[in-house]
């Protein structure tokens, strides 16, 4: 009975966490790598740090841009 219910708290919670994360202009990791696994399988996938580096230099013009 309260797996259920821990379950859907745990969903929220991560639909949340990703919500807030967009709304102050965080990256999204998790569905960068699940991107780049399906649209990309022969690239490698960068580690959190790389992605965050790129991610920012996106959005602040060091020049990097999207992939697709």
């Amino acid at each position: 009975m309260f797996s259920g219910l821990r379950d859907n708290v745990q969903t929220a919670g991560r639909y949340l966490g990703q919500a807030m994360r967009l709304m102050v202009g965080l990256p999204d990791y998790e569905g960068y790598v699940a991107h780049a696994r399906a649209m990309h399988p022969d690239r490698p996938v960068m580690t959190y740090e790389a992605f965050f580096r790129e991610r920012q230099n996106a959005r602040y013009g060091s020049g990097a841009g999207k992939c697709c």
